[in-house]
């Protein structure tokens, strides 16, 4: 026998160091503060919009924080039909927490249908109209409820803007899928 075989040496054992308390102690601190560094200038203007530090802003990461669920513009897809009408359909994204409105030029006399339904439910709407080059605030409400579905058919009293304001109370972002058909101008999300 060797003497590494008698001896209980072997050639591939690893001798570990043990850290020192300060030394752990200093490399738990330098890594809170990094983490705590990282929260404040990247985490909380990319998720929330908070940039105490001003760092989000130059990093361009401010402006993740807005678009989580709200997309720039709804698109809607137009069908111009023989009758002269056109036929649109339209999803809206009601972030969590806010809300919305879409909106329709209608003439006078104009009609429009309309068929609504919300992806988680039941949601809070104000059906409403304001007339054109009214500087007042006026606006007249049609239907004020909480509904997951509507449909119904609408004829302008005015030349004006129509259409819906939907509020999310609850906690995650909600599509509104909207059907109309009738003559009108979509205006879209204001």
């Amino acid at each position: 026998m060797t003497e590494l075989e008698t001896s209980g040496e072997s050639q591939h054992e690893l001798i570990h160091s043990v850290q020192s308390l300060a030394t752990l102690l200093k490399v738990g601190v330098l890594s809170a503060v990094f983490a705590a560094f990282i929260l404040v200038s990247i985490v909380l203007p990319a998720e929330y919009g908070i940039d105490p530090m001003g760092i989000g802003a130059a990093l361009g990461l401010s402006p993740l924080a807005s678009s989580e669920t709200v997309p720039e513009s709804d698109e809607p897809s137009t069908t111009l039909l023989e009758t002269g009408y056109q036929e649109d359909s339209v999803d809206i994204h009601v972030p969590a927490g806010k809300g919305l409105e879409y909106k329709f030029h209608l003439v006078k006399g104009n009609a429009m249908r309309y068929d609504w339904s919300s992806s988680e439910g039941d949601i809070y709407f104000d059906f409403h109209g304001e007339p054109d080059g009214d500087t007042t605030g006026y606006f007249e409400s049609y239907t004020v409820s909480t509904a997951g579905t509507v449909r119904g058919t609408f004829t302008a009293s005015f030349d004006g803007s129509h259409g819906w304001y939907w509020e999310n109370k609850g906690p995650s972002p909600i599509v509104v899928s909207l059907k109309t058909q009738g003559s009108y101008e979509i205006i879209g999300r204001k």
